[in-house]
């Protein structure tokens, strides 16, 4: 059997099959628990979930496809570098939990617009938080509209970019119809459905995997040397990132991205306005971290696995490249059986964690676009619903073109810049908006457009887009920005801005009084309810 077809084909039936199957389940149940009421129900489930419900829907918005097939996927080829991915993924939710999460859900009501605005000018700042919402969750979207092409290639037997492109139009119409029929309560429950699906999957492999070496992991990780041309290296930091003082410095710049990135990610921000108070809010991060992180233990044993049992140069060689690793391990130690399983989990985990960007992203929209920018506040609550879902229709098309275009790049690559442009533009301002009281309207444009700004221009400009041989466009070169994560530039940009506006604008810019009723009410929930 060749490299091309490490996956017979005949199992593409039975592939989608078991995936026809999690969507047609998923679907009837989101049509079950929509929400078909008030633009609260829509936008948050009228802040009905607990913290545990909330924080397992949280992990799954967390474990995108990026998580699932690219970290597996760069530990069977780099080892160790592979790794730090997850080490920066799990750390971040610190940030969430010590300094944003009850804050986030005592001050806003809605969306991430609703805090940055508290004190400041609506529309202006409004204006300024949907724009950050909308760059940021399209590029997230387009990570996981790559991945579901790449895993396509690999899973259904099509290879040719047509017959990817259409399957990436598929997902997105799917998702399409989560977002618009069921709101945040029926994607919150798609949400706990993949990520119940998603642990149960990684622990069967796992089992299995380990089973195959006699449950000893230094067997396994003997057979893996052997089978990836670095040898023992992938045990140790260099692999990857260390071919360079310029890979070395790349590397920091992707830490900095996915520590602070998840403090700033819109659609995971607004999972706090979906339990009904700050100690839920709380509540829901711990639950998050542990999940989190009992998945990522399990994902590291299957890198290693899959390099063991796979081989790095059939990895990098089947239809999707690194994203292959853990189905190909799949069907290597479980067959058909296991395979159908895989393939049902990573095509939820991408339409789950595309629907939860969707509705964040035109909850933005409609929330602080139309409802307070365009129509200042005077709006029927069904008007906004109606806005929202026409942009989630628009957000969808985007983001299935963005798909198609970057189709076979390492998805956690792609998130790990989604993670920059998160960290870049929205945690400065967060951040000073709910700890700095000299904090102003003009400092809150500035560190949001300066540090979006900043790291868009430096992605244009550097070997993500073009001057590598795997650039988005390869055949050109026009960048001048040497490292493919920007974050160590832009983020400390974005707070510099923020500073550098505050004391630009005028003193009388801050509201004292809505300033101490923020203070009072982010440290004590008093008001909180009110909206």
């Amino acid at each position: 059997m060749n490299d091309q077809q490490l996956i017979p084909a005949d199992n593409s039936i039975i592939n989608t099959a078991v995936f026809a199957a999690f969507v047609l389940v998923t679907l009837f149940i989101v049509y079950r628990v929509s929400s078909r009421g008030s633009s609260s129900d829509y936008f948050v489930a009228g802040s009905s979930f607990s913290g545990a419900q909330n924080g397992i829907a949280l992990s799954g918005d967390y474990l995108s496809a990026a998580s699932f097939l690219g970290i597996a996927g760069a530990i069977a080829v780099y080892g160790y570098d592979g790794f730090l991915y997850s080490i920066g993924f799990l750390v971040a939710w610190l940030i969430n939990l010590l300094l944003v999460a009850e804050r986030m859900r005592n001050t806003g009501r809605f969306t991430m617009g609703d805090v940055l605005s508290f004190r400041m000018r609506q529309r202006p700042v409004r204006a300024a938080a949907a724009a950050s919402t909308l760059a940021i969750t399209i590029i997230y979207m387009i990570a996981q509209m790559a991945g579901a092409g790449g895993l396509v290639a690999l899973l259904l037997d099509v290879h040719s970019g047509f017959g990817q492109a259409l399957v990436i139009a598929v997902v997105g119409l799917v998702m399409m119809v989560y977002v618009l029929v069921g709101g945040m309560k029926g994607t919150t429950w798609v949400q706990i459905i993949k990520a119940a699906m998603l642990l149960l999957c990684v622990a069967l492999i796992t089992i299995f995997l380990l089973g195959k070496f006699g449950y000893s992991m230094t067997d396994l990780l003997l057979r893996a040397a052997e089978n990836n041309p670095h040898g023992r290296e992938i045990f140790a930091p260099g692999v990857q990132y260390g071919k360079s003082e310029l890979t070395q410095l790349d590397f920091v710049s992707l830490s900095l991205a996915l520590v602070l990135g998840v403090g700033g990610l819109p659609h995971v921000l607004m999972r706090f306005y979906t339990v009904p108070n700050a100690r839920e809010a709380r509540r829901s991060v711990a639950w998050a971290i542990w999940v989190v992180a009992a998945f990522y233990i399990c994902t590291l044993i299957i890198g290693y696995g899959a390099a063991a049992l796979v081989g790095t140069e059939a990895i990098q060689s089947a239809p999707g490249a690194e994203n292959s690793a853990a189905p190909l391990l799949a069907y290597r130690i479980g067959g058909t059986v296991l395979l159908g399983i895989v393939a049902a989990v990573a095509f939820a985990t991408i339409l789950a964690v595309v629907a939860g960007l969707t509705l964040t992203a035109s909850a933005s929209f409609a929330h602080d676009i139309y409802a307070n920018v365009i129509r200042r506040g005077d709006v029927d609550s069904d008007d906004v619903v109606k806005v929202a879902r026409v942009t989630a229709l628009v957000i969808g098309g985007a983001s299935i073109l963005g798909g198609i275009l970057v189709n076979g790049q390492n998805i956690a690559f792609l998130v790990g810049l989604a993670f920059a442009f998160a960290a870049s533009a929205n945690l400065s301002t967060l951040l000073y908006s709910l700890f700095w009281k000299r904090f102003n309207t003009t400092g809150t444009l500035w560190g949001i457009y300066g540090g979006l700004g900043s790291c868009l221009l430096l992605v244009i400009f550097s070997p993500v887009v073009s001057g590598a041989s795997d650039s988005i466009l390869p055949s050109v070169d026009f960048a001048f920005f040497p490292l493919k994560n920007p974050g160590i530039v832009s983020i400390p940009i974005s707070f510099i801005c923020g500073i550098i506006g505050t004391f630009l604008g005028r003193r009388d810019e801050v509201d004292e009084e809505r300033r101490a009723e923020m203070e009072v009410r982010s440290l004590t929930g008093i008001g909180s309810r009110l909206g």
